[in-house]
């Protein structure tokens, strides 16, 4: 099996793993029992908690530990929103159910915020703003330095999901009021995650019951998940660098193979500003289950883009919305490489891609192999 999926999710690093064993078996306390299983849980979390406020320098209370990105999402648009008057189903929510009014912002044909359309829908009782650093579709990587300015200088709250950045681009949270991250996306467990919100913000729970994470997020912590993401997350920083550079490299080299098979091909989101290891190509002519398909058949996992659609296969509200065509949109393929992506899997998914393009040969003739 050919693995090209990893924005869907990671495989876990043995740091993780070996980080998470101890708490799986043996210490298997409640971290918020008074006795010595409860302490030696709760110094767990506490040990992770340190271990990720040094990494991304900032301060422990800052961080609130949550079941995932989806939850740490939620929590910051609903949580921040309602607490302070005012992630795209949470902003529906709100627009639906709640007297709360959303601007929905456009974005260029490559994908990017425009500034200026930010700045000037920002009025008087706006009080959030929610930008992901980086497209989980795309790659494509938003200024947030700039967006930043813009909200603070009206004084305006502003969240980003950062699910898809953290562990590839250098992320700076000082720029945000809040952020949400999920271990799975940077070899990490699933089921973990956290939400960044900066010191001297409130925040209204979404979900009640306890007085966990100083009592923001209730529930029983997972003692083994919290262990595994720090693990994750220091192992994951420390590689950054190259690790980007290479997996780069990996991404120019499958775009090489899939042009010279599938000369209609377009690649989609702007080619500059994206992560390196995102490669979203439309085969024109051909649907996105399609080719997803005779991707499967050849052993080969890529995407059709978010893979949190449950299994649906449908145009990419994310292309749809940089206004590409609805035939461009529902014929894209997300590629999304890993530390264990290797150059003879992209060579051998090269050579998997040619023969899929001789078998749509055979009934049209938009495609030639060279």
């Amino acid at each position: 099996m050919i693995y090209l999926d990893y924005n869907a999710t990671t495989p876990l690093c043995d740091e993780a793993r070996e980080a998470m064993l101890p708490y799986l078996d043996r210490h298997f306390g409640n971290p918020s029992s008074v006795h010595a299983a409860g302490r030696e849980a709760r110094a767990a979390i506490d040990g992770a908690r340190d271990k990720l406020a040094s990494l991304l320098n900032v301060k422990l209370h800052e961080l609130i530990f949550t079941s995932g990105g989806t939850e740490s999402c939620n929590l910051a648009v609903l949580g921040l929103a309602r607490c302070h008057h005012a992630v795209l189903n949470a902003f529906e929510y709100l627009e639906k159910q709640e007297e709360f009014e959303v601007t929905w912002l456009n974005v260029s044909r490559n994908g990017i915020v425009d500034l200026d359309e930010l700045a000037s829908s920002i009025r008087p009782e706006t009080r959030l703003v929610s930008i992901m650093t980086a497209n989980n579709e795309t790659g494509v990587i938003q200024p947030i330095r700039e967006i930043s300015k813009i909200c603070r200088d009206r004084g305006v709250l502003l969240h980003s999901d950062m699910v898809q950045s953290f562990g590839k681009i250098d992320i700076d949270l000082s720029l945000v009021d809040a952020a949400s991250l999920a271990a799975h996306k940077f070899y990490g467990p699933k089921g973990a995650g956290f939400l960044f919100l900066r010191s001297g913000m409130s925040i209204q729970p979404i979900m009640f019951g306890g007085a966990h994470e100083n009592e923001r997020r209730p529930g029983t912590e997972n003692v083994a998940a919290i262990a595994g993401m720090a693990a994750a997350a220091q192992s994951t920083l420390r590689d950054r660098v190259t690790e980007q550079k290479r997996e780069a490299q990996l991404r120019d080299e499958l775009w090489t193979r899939i042009a010279r098979c599938f000369p209609g091909a377009k690649q989609n989101g702007d080619a500059e500003h994206r992560l390196a290891n995102i490669l979203n190509v439309s085969f024109m002519g051909v649907d996105s289950e399609t080719m997803l398909m005779a991707l499967d058949l050849e052993h080969v996992c890529a995407s059709s883009g978010s893979a949190c659609m449950v299994g649906s296969v449908v145009a990419s509200h994310v292309l749809l919305a940089m206004g590409l065509s609805t035939e461009r949109a529902s014929s894209a393929v997300r590629f999304s490489l890993g530390k264990w992506t290797t150059a003879e899997e992209i060579a051998n998914a090269g050579e998997a891609l040619e023969r899929i393009a001789r078998r749509l040969n055979k009934a049209d003739s938009t495609y030639a192999v060279a």
